[in-house]
């Protein structure tokens, strides 16, 4: 595989419920776990269900991370998917996981990128680019 990200997918169980309800909460943690893990925030979109729960996701230069929560059974669903080399998922999988009160979490990786038979790393973003946050 030509590699262009790794794609963390976590399943935070037995977290705090009160926590998992509360957009402004959510929304300012996420933004953080992205400045945690070195990328960079382009846009943040969040919504809170009736009668329960969040959805969520920041936008960055290098991809995305969502969030879906359940406050009813403790749990949330969290996508870090990150291109490029200069950021690390794995510690905003980990801020997440404390700020999100989680007893338990299971984290799967995933390499993402171009079908190849050789595996190697490549730049996600080749040509400089430039950054256009919705308004």
């Amino acid at each position: 595989m030509r590699i262009l990200g790794r794609h963390l997918i976590v399943e935070y169980c037995d977290c705090d419920r009160k926590a998992l309800d509360d957009l402004a909460y959510l929304e300012h943690h996420m933004n953080e776990a992205v400045r945690r893990s070195g990328a960079t925030i382009v846009r943040s979109v969040f919504h809170r269900y009736n009668p329960q729960g969040v959805s969520g996701a920041v936008i960055i230069a290098e991809s995305h991370i969502s969030i879906h929560s359940w406050p009813e059974y403790g749990y949330a669903a969290v996508d870090f998917f990150t291109c490029g080399q200069s950021v690390d998922p794995t510690k905003a999988a980990e801020y997440m996981k404390e700020k999100l009160g989680c007893k338990r979490a299971d984290i799967k990786e995933m390499r993402r990128g171009i079908p190849s038979d050789i595996d190697e790393i490549i730049d996600h973003k080749p040509v400089p680019q430039s950054i256009n946050a919705a308004t």
